[in-house]
Formats: structure tokens, sequence, C-alpha cells
């Protein structure tokens, strides 16, 4: 059979249709990169050629806008040096807020070519009030490399520059917000010693070079009930009314009239804000509101009608009191909304009690529930399970000696200002920090069960858990997409506790100053500077973290020996007389009876939940025998019935003894 020659491509067609093929596959890359350059997850505002002009024209605030192209390779480089700057400046947004408008996109051409933007990046400020023909002005800093090398330097340029831009203000273009960022003289803050105020005045005494005065000041923007003052190291007089010799230093005045220095661990700005941040009374501002409308919010609430008596706690540890009330809200109350539990939601939720029963670190009641009821799913060959079967093993109903979850909610370390603030979240993310910190600790107590293969365990079992079960639907989607962007590059149980720390961290920053913020315990930067100085470092004047001290410190704040029992919820003392018959008994033994025809099917699951049954010895001192309970009332029927039986034989022996001989002496009269 013959075949039509093939035909031959052209040296010249092959290497036009290679080129395309190469231009495709970048175009796709910049297409991928672009839409992940910036993110509404980001700290920093996206704008379009729809909302540009809207947004800087007549503003209250100054903008720094910076227009970039998503194919550009440098502006790549640059996103990480943005976002930083706009992670590092965000609580200034109601004076200056930082933006990003993408040239490479087809709607944004024509405002582009309008604002005269001829390279990338281009970054341009706006000043408060601009008109509507204002095209911004040309902000300038010193350029970093290529690579994107030198970040943290170029960020602190560029945050001094911002601060001088403000200072430098006319009146008219004077952001509304925008706090007094000049100097104050010993004239106007010696009158201020020994008088009382409704807030906190904090003086910064420095050099004149330094920017960690003006920048504390924008730092404290959206929190009441401090004041930041600058003064001069070259005032003498208020240098010797105040006894200061190192600079920078802080002093601050009291309410109550008094005054003193405060000692800080490091001269960084971070150290002196978070250290204003955390005085008692002073609360992070909610979004959205000015400073009127947020003081009448905190006062509504403040929730000082609460009949929730206050408990008192250290910060520095760790309360058991918070673990067990999480399981009980988990377990009695979240769970109580799925009246069965089937399929993979069965699957997850046996996965996480095993989790809690291998690595909870504290022995005793709340321990032998949580293995209890593990052994007891995992004898289970069902796959659909009646919540109210869990829920009765959870509320003891058997009567299991030593076993005992408390059924109230007492909040310590994660107590707030006022019912529905922290709370269960705070008690869940404290369990699972101490989940990850026992993982390592413990390496091998997950072998066995199914978990030790992954990487991450227990984050993977929170994963799931938050998915399925947790109540705030949006939380377990927002934990959702940061465990699908990051969670796969977590290799060890160092790289699991961290990244829950890390997760954690954005959470709160995302919240911070929302409604769901509670104005008592502002959400911020954990672990702050005073539990773990050495764990904060600046670099350049950017804040870093210390990895691995923040390691050391977790592993030591989570460890068991930092969980204080106070407060928690002592079983109950076993009672000194037999107890009677339970009601539930029958009724248990009646909506088990599906239960045990499975257990007689599958004999290796009947001899898994005779194992569950010799662990689980009554309150009574019962004893298991050959798979049948016997418990003390038990034991003593039976004695009852023994010593009846022996005499009821007694009876009739001696009952046919005697009519055996009346029978034989009537046989005897008959014979004769």
């Amino acid at each position: 059979m013959c075949f039509p020659p093939v035909p031959r491509c052209p040296a010249g067609v092959f290497r036009l249709w290679l080129k395309a093929a190469v231009v495709l596959w970048l175009a796709h890359g910049c297409v991928r990169v672009a839409g992940s350059l910036y993110t509404k997850e980001d700290p920093l505002v996206i704008l379009s050629s729809g909302s540009l002009k809207s947004s800087v024209t007549n503003s209250s605030s100054a903008w720094l806008l910076q227009f970039f192209s998503s194919w550009c390779g440098h502006c790549v480089q640059y996103s990480s040096t943005w976002k930083i700057l706009a992670e590092d400046v965000k609580d200034w947004q109601t004076v200056i807020v930082v933006s990003v408008l993408d040239c490479a996109q087809e709607e944004n051409y024509d405002i582009c070519r309008e604002f005269g933007v001829q390279l990338y990046p281009t970054i341009k400020y706006f000043h408060a009030h601009s008109p509507e023909s204002d095209r911004g002005t040309i902000f300038r800093a010193q350029d970093v490399g290529q690579d994107g090398s030198g970040a943290d330097r170029q960020v602190q340029v560029m945050r001094h520059l911002m601060v001088d831009i403000l200072q430098n203000h006319t009146k008219l273009e004077r952001p509304d917000h925008c706090p007094p960022l000049e100097t104050y003289s010993s004239e106007d803050l010696l009158p201020l010693l020994g008088q009382r105020s409704e807030y906190y005045t904090a003086i910064i005494v420095e050099e004149p070079e330094s920017y960690i005065g003006r920048e504390v000041i924008l730092d404290l923007l959206m929190f009441s009930g401090v004041e930041v003052k600058r003064a001069l190291s070259s005032d003498r007089l208020l240098m010797d009314a105040l006894k200061i010799t190192t600079f920078p230093s802080l002093y601050l005045l009291h309410p109550n009239s008094t005054h003193t220095e405060l000692h800080i661990e490091k001269k960084q700005r971070f150290f002196f804000s978070s250290l204003l941040k955390m005085l008692p009374g002073v609360q992070r501002k909610p979004r959205g509101f000015g400073r009127t409308s947020a003081t009448g919010l905190l006062e509504a609430l403040s929730g000082k009608a609460t009949s929730v008596s206050w408990r008192t706690f250290n910060s520095v540890k760790v309360y058991t009191a918070d673990l067990e009330s999480a399981l009980h809200y988990l377990l009695r109350v979240e769970l109580a909304t799925h009246d069965y539990l089937e399929g993979e939601e069965l699957n997850i939720f046996k996965d996480f009690v095993t989790v809690v029963a291998k690595l909870y670190p504290v022995g005793g009641s709340v321990v032998k529930l949580m293995k209890t009821l593990s052994n007891w799913l995992s004898s289970i060959p069902l796959q659909r399970l009646s919540y109210q079967k869990v829920l009765d093993l959870v509320d003891n109903k058997m009567r299991i000696a030593g076993m005992f979850l408390g059924a109230e909610l007492r909040w310590v370390g994660c107590q707030g200002s006022r019912a529905g603030l922290r709370g269960y979240p705070c008690s869940l993310w404290t369990l699972f920090h101490i989940l990850t910190v026992q993982h390592d600790a413990m390496p091998t107590a997950l072998e066995n069960t199914g978990l030790e293969e992954e990487a991450a365990p227990v984050l993977q079992v929170m994963r799931r858990y938050m998915r399925t079960f947790f109540g705030c639907g949006e939380c377990g989607r927002h934990f959702e997409q940061a465990a699908a962007s990051s969670m796969d590059q977590v290799e060890n149980k160092e790289d699991q506790i961290l990244w829950l720390w890390d997760q954690h961290n954005r959470v709160n920053a995302r919240l911070a100053g929302t409604l769901s913020d509670d104005p008592q315990f502002p959400k911020a930067l954990w672990p702050g500077p005073t539990l773990c100085a050495s764990c904060h470092e600046e670099k350049n004047g950017v804040h870093i973290w210390n990895r691995n001290k923040v390691l050391v410190f977790l592993r030591q704040h989570y460890g068991a020996s930092n969980l204080s029992p106070k407060y928690s919820i002592r079983p109950p003392e076993p009672p000194s007389e037999p107890a009677q018959f339970h009601p539930f008994q029958k009724e248990h033994q009646e909506d088990n009876k599906e239960l045990n025809l499975k257990f007689k099917e599958h004999p290796e699951s009947q001899a898994r939940h005779q194992i569950i049954k010799q662990d689980a010895g009554g309150p009574e001192g019962g004893v298991w025998v050959l798979g049948l309970g016997f418990n003390s009332i038990d034991m003593s029927l039976c004695v009852v019935l023994y010593v009846c039986s022996c005499l009821v034989l007694m009876f009739l022996f001696f009952f046919f003894k005697v009519k055996s001989k009346r029978w034989k002496h009537r046989q005897s009269h008959l014979q004769v």
C-alpha cells in the first residue's frame, strides 16, 4: 500500500512556532504573577481606573501610590519591599495610605497614561485634600537592587521620608488626623508634672536626628488613652528636671499625677510602641470610627454589667481551665449541631480525638475521657454514629471511674472584657499550640495511629476540623486558604510549631481594630517584648523576629511544666456507699443492641471493645469477667441468690428424706 508523502515543516516555520510557544508560556507566567503580586490580604489598598481619582481627590488622608506593571521583573522583586512597608506603617492609615495600581491591566491603560507614568515602578505622593487636577508628586528614595536586596533598608529610608513630608506639610495639605510631630520644650512639659489627667502622657526624649519619637506618635494613632510628645536631649532644663541621661528614653506621666522614667529593654521603635500599647486602659480604636464614635462604642461594649466574676491570671502561664472549657464547648456545643457523624466527618472527629488523647499534656480525668472516647471510636465498625451516643460517653452516663470533663465555661487566660469576646476561639488556638509543642516533645506519641506518616499531623487535623466543624464559617475559610498556600512547606515538628504561631499572628493583624477585637486585650504581635524581649530584633530600623528564640519561647510557654491547674473544675468525689442501679443502664443497653450485634459479627471489634471494658471499671468497684460486667450490686445479688438456693436445696433434701422414711414405713406395714 502506498502512503502519500508527509509534508516537511520548513525550519523557519518551526522556529516561529517555538518562539510563539515561548511567548505564550511567558505571558501565562506574567498573568499568574499579576494575579498574585498583591492581594486583598495585604495591608494596602488596590486601586483601579475607576477608584483612583475618587480615592485621592479631596481625601482627608495622604496617599502613597505605586504604579507598577505585573510583567515588569523589577516590580515583581520590589513587591516584597512594598508589602513590608505597608505592614510596617499599617497603623498610620488614617494619616497616609499605602496603595498600588497595576498598569498592565487593560482597564488601567488610560489612567496610567493620564497620570504620566512611563517607567515601572513609579511611586507618587498625593497630599491630603488634593484637587481633582492633581497628578501627584514623584516620591523618590534610594533605589534597591534588581534582586530586591536591601528591602529592609529601603523601607526605613521610605518611612523616614514619609515622616518628613508629614511634618513639613502646609496647614492646607495636612491630613485631618495627623498629630503634632514637632518637639515640645521644657516650658510646655514641666507644668504637666504632678497634674491629674484622663490619659497617659508619654514623653520620648531623643537626639535631634532620631526618628523614633515621631514614628511612635504615628504608631499610636489608632490607640486611645495615651498621648505621645517629643522632646530633645539638648533641652538641659528638662533633662535636669526628669533626671534623664541616656537617649532615647521614655518618661511617663500617669493619670493619677505620678510620673517616672520607664525602663526599655531595647532602645528600638518597636519596644517603645509595644510598651505604650500595653498600658492599662490603652485601647485600640475600632476600625471605621472617629475618636468620638469610638469612645461611645467602647463604653457600650465595656461589659461592666456582667454577671461573670473576673478571674485574676498571670499572662506568663497557660491555664488548664481554658483547655477544658475548649473541649467542653467543642464536644457538647459545637458538635451538637450534627445529629449524626458519618463518613468523612466521623473520620475527622476520630483523628481529632486521637490527637488530643495522645498529646494532651496533663493526665487525669480529661485524658482518661479522651482515651476512652478514642478507643471506643476506634472499636465501632459503623460508618454512621449518633451524636447522642458520643454525648452519653462524654457525660459519663456509664459511671466509669476517673473519667470526667467539667460542663462549665471557665475562661481564665482567654477571658474577655465582656461576653462574646475571646473565649472559645482563644482557647482553641491555645489547645492546638499545646498539641504542636507536645508532638515535638513526644515524637513517637502518634505511632500506629495512621497519622504518623503526615509531615504535620497536628496541623492537618486542625485544618480538617476547622473546615468541617468550626462554627465560624468565614474563619474556617480563611484558615483553609492559609493552609492551602503554605502548609505543604512544613517539613518537621519545629516548622509545625512556628507555622501555627505565624498564622495566629496573621489572624491577629487582620482582626485588629474590628468589632471582635477586645479593647482590654487588643490583638497585637505575640509574644510581646515583655514576654520575650530576645524574640524581637530590628534590622535597619525594621522589626524582625528571631525565629530561633521564638521557638525556644513557644516550647517553654506551651510546655507541660507551664500549665496551671488553677480554676480547673475538679471531678466529683466517688460515693462512699454503693450507688443504686442507674436508670441509664437499661436505656444504654437498649440503645446499643445494634452495636452489640455488630460486635458479635466482628470478633476483632469485640476484642477491642473488651479492652475498653477492662480499662473502665465502674465507680462501684465492679469487675469484668469474660466480657460480662458485674458490679458490687450484682455480686451481692449473686451471694443472696446462692444462699437462698442452698437453703431451698437443703429444705428439699430434708423434705424428701422425711417423705422417704414415711414411704418405707408404710410399705413395711403393707407387707405384714
